[in-house]
């Protein structure tokens, strides 16, 4: 059986960071961010619009379903080639052929969570398979779970060593570990998740699945960006981030588009290495772009 103990390579790699987060420093750098009243330009909405991650991932999906969101998409873009596309379609790993096959507009990856997805609860040989099938089927991007229970116990080794199995299997593709932030118990945690999930090849740091009221929180969001920030001083290698679950208004994306300009800079602003994780914004953000409502 694994050992994990005190003297792991993560403990030399959490050293290099300041672990110590203010809950209360967090809320107040958010509220500054907030309290800078301003409404999204034009330019800012495509920005958004080109950063989602236009996502279904219902019990009812079925094989005929995704092929129609899939050919709405097509034919929103193919009528609309003056906004940005979206970043990706996510689904579940048995509609990546789908996706990938049916997909028309050449801007728009497809992505896939696996590994046990949303609870990330199964042998990390399972992961393996399933990331390994979607990536056969077309998936250009992969969406895990970090295993919270495992976080939460110490594991830290068990975790770094999985994730790590899985970005071999991505290659070249794009791996988002998703930290499951509303699970972790405080910021700080956060912190030293997002760390973990970096040093093991994460492209991505993602906020929640947004499935079992796991939402993303703007505090979490903004400790995230800090650790990327510190992380890319350290290294020199860029992560993006991800804002996914309970995003449902321009507001509140716009939110996390102005964290993101404010801690990263604006070299963040773009889908190699920000994205946001909804369906429901889609519509909003067309409606006010090109004043048309009900296109998807």
């Amino acid at each position: 059986m694994m050992e994990y103990g005190e003297n792991d390579r993560y403990t030399e790699a959490f050293g290099k960071y300041n672990l110590i987060v203010s809950e209360e420093n967090a809320s107040t750098t958010v509220e500054k961010i907030r309290s800078r009243k301003s409404e999204p330009t034009k330019d800012e909405l495509a920005k958004l619009l080109g950063c989602i991650d236009y996502t279904s991932l219902k019990p009812t999906d079925s094989d005929e379903t995704i092929l129609e969101m899939t050919g709405k998409i097509n034919r929103l873009f193919s009528s609309h080639p003056d906004i940005p596309a979206f970043a990706a379609i996510c689904v579940y790993p048995c509609y990546a052929e789908i996706v990938s096959k049916s997909l028309e507009i050449e801007d728009i990856h497809t992505a896939c969570v696996s590994g046990g997805f949303p609870s990330s609860q199964t042998a990390t040989e399972v992961k393996i398979a399933e990331t390994a099938m979607a990536i056969h089927d077309g998936a250009d991007e992969i969406d895990i779970v970090m295993p919270v229970g495992r976080f939460l116990s110490g594991e830290y080794e068990y975790i770094a060593d999985e994730m790590q199995e899985l970005k071999d299997v991505c290659g070249d593709r794009i791996l988002k570990v998703i930290l499951e932030t509303s699970f972790l118990g405080d910021l700080a945690n956060v912190k030293k998740a997002a760390i973990m999930a970096m040093y093991s090849g994460a492209d991505f740091i993602k906020t929640s699945t947004g499935k079992e009221n796991s939402t993303a929180t703007p505090e979490a969001f903004l400790v995230m960006c800090q650790a990327i920030k510190e992380y890319a001083a350290e290294t020199g290698r860029k992560v993006g981030i991800k804002a996914a679950g309970g995003i449902s208004t321009i507001n509140d994306a716009f939110l996390y588009y102005r964290i993101v300009k404010e801690i990263l800079g604006k070299e963040w602003l773009n889908r190699l290495l920000f994205r946001i994780g909804t369906s429901r914004l889609a519509g909003q953000l067309i409606a006010e772009i090109c004043g048309e409502k009900d296109v998807i």
